[in-house]
């Protein structure tokens, strides 16, 4: 029989010659809000919000009730009953005290830490026409009726976007190269001419804008849907290819480049697969995906598996215009994740110095309505 000490070497022994031990796999990301880290937020109180951002947000959070009251909540965070007592309080509430109304009837949440990431964008203004002529030749598409999610789909998720074949195949649906070549001519309907490509590809980017003929008329069009492709950052292509350097990649400076070197900017552009398509609008403003309008410095898009569609989020940015309360009205292609929002300036060439410039470090505080994270927490347990 061994002694103890040759029991402890061998044991040593075989413990070296297997190795260090494997590095644990990270569990996956959550991929909605109600299966993050959540924890209690600073007070309302103690954060960065003027009294007329206050009054703005309130305006559009009253807004958003109809919508918070009867959709359901893709984040998991909140039922529609959860808003009411404040939706009813927010309809008489005075807007020379907005700021007492979101630290009464709300509790601050942070989730995963709060530490966010903000760009901005605007409603742009680009020469365009309702009827084709000469130098107007870029067609603003509708959304086209062979555009379907794809039949008996059993994965996970909502069904991809695509097309049906001739022979009854589901395929990927034109991507961006494809339309531009002339794959929807006659498959679907034209609202509008734009002039330049350049232009209408940054449109397109923001989800809405404004296509202004030579006789000083304004069409409002606004996002209809979408082809299925990835949206793909054509910064993020030109930083690849050594063109930007990290930060440096601004819209101004990306336009800049794609006007100065006219033979590549075809293919760079072609990099995002993504299309949009468009839809007249007739309201005051464009429309979020709330379908209600956004508002300068009031409304902000974020992904709704984190933040429920219709809700306050206050923002402590680096950019300091950006602090303040918004309410959460849009979404957007490259909007993905926690506390990745994209705060929404309005229309001309402020809104768009603004927007363009916007790419900032954040602290972002979810406001939820009284009682929603004990329940969350009581509801892990």
């Amino acid at each position: 029989m061994w002694g103890k000490g040759a029991a402890l070497a061998f044991l040593a022994a075989l413990a070296a010659c297997a190795g260090p031990a494997p590095e644990p796999v990270p569990p996956p990301a959550p991929d909605r809000a109600a299966d993050a880290a959540l924890q209690a937020g600073p007070a309302v109180s103690t954060l960065t919000v003027e009294p007329g951002d206050a009054a703005a947000a309130l305006a559009s959070f009253v807004e958003s009730c109809p919508k918070l009251l009867a959709r359901s909540d893709a984040s998991g965070l909140t039922r529609g009953e959860d808003w009411r007592e404040a939706c009813d309080a927010a309809r008489v509430w005075p807007a020379a005290t907005a700021r007492d109304f979101f630290a009464g009837y709300f509790e601050p949440v942070r989730v995963a830490q709060g530490e966010g990431f903000l760009t901005g964008y605007f409603e742009p203004q680009i020469e365009g026409v309702r009827v084709r002529t000469p130098g107007y030749d870029v067609p603003v598409y509708a959304m086209p009726d062979d555009l379907v999610r794809q039949p008996h789909y059993a994965g996970e998720g909502r069904a991809p976007l695509g097309r049906v074949t001739e022979d009854g195949r589901f395929t990927s649906y034109y991507d961006r190269s494809e339309i531009i070549d002339g794959a929807l001519e006659g498959r679907a309907p034209v609202i509008g001419w734009a002039k330049d490509p350049i232009d209408f590809f940054f449109l397109q980017i923001q989800g809405s804008g404004q296509l202004r003929a030579p006789d000083g008329s304004v069409m409002r069009i606004g996002y209809a849907g979408q082809n299925g492709r990835e949206y793909v950052a054509i910064g993020r292509v030109l930083r690849e290819r050594g063109v930007f350097q990290p930060g440096e990649a601004t819209m101004q400076g990306i336009v800049d480049w794609l006007r100065a070197n006219p033979a590549e900017a075809d293919e760079v552009m072609n990099a995002n697969k993504s299309w949009v398509f468009f839809r007249e609008l007739t309201g005051d403003g464009p429309l979020g995906a709330l379908e209600v309008p956004v508002r300068p410095h009031a409304s902000v898009a974020a992904d709704p598996r984190f933040v429920p569609l219709g809700a306050p989020v206050i923002i402590d940015a680096e950019h300091d215009e950006a602090d303040g309360i918004w309410i959460a009205q849009d979404t957007g292609g490259a909007i993905k994740g926690a506390n990745r929002l994209d705060t929404f300036w309005g229309a001309g060439e402020r809104a768009k110095e603004i927007a363009g410039g916007m790419s900032s470090e954040a602290e972002v505080t979810l406001l939820l309505p009284r009682g929603t994270l004990a329940r969350l927490r009581a509801e892990r347990q």
